[in-house]
Formats: C-alpha cells, structure tokens, sequence
C-alpha cells in the first residue's frame, strides 16, 4: 500500500484527496496538514510513497517546502 501525505491548507480538497484514495486498496492518507512548516517535520520523520502538495499555503509556501524537500 502507497503511503500518502496531503498538504493543502483546504479541509475539502484534503477529504476529497482522502476519499479518492480510499476507492482503492493500493493507496492511503497517512497523514495530512494544512502547514508546511508541519510537513516538513512530517517528511523528516516518516517516509512517504507520495505527496500531493498545494502550492499556495499561508506561511511557508508550497514551492518553498517542495524546494526543500
């Protein structure tokens, strides 16, 4: 199973993220977060398979958080 990190700063696009993954058995959204400065910390202490990130996020940026990834 792919583990997912979903980072948007919308609740509704992180639950539809979630509930698109749920449609199958090869996918699941082990985390989420509105911040990037969480997901950074998210990305340090877990691996991820996949990350679907907003690019637009109040704080630190999608682009920056990206850049450091």
């Amino acid at each position: 199973m792919k583990r997912i990190l979903v980072v948007d700063d919308h609740p509704i696009i992180r639950e539809g993220v979630k509930r698109l993954a749920s449609l199958t058995d090869q996918f699941v959204v082990a985390a989420e977060t509105g911040d990037g400065n969480e997901a950074l910390d998210l990305m340090r202490r877990e691996d991820w398979d996949l990350v679907v990130l907003d690019i637009s996020l109040p704080g630190r940026s999608g682009l920056e958080v990206l850049a450091q990834i």
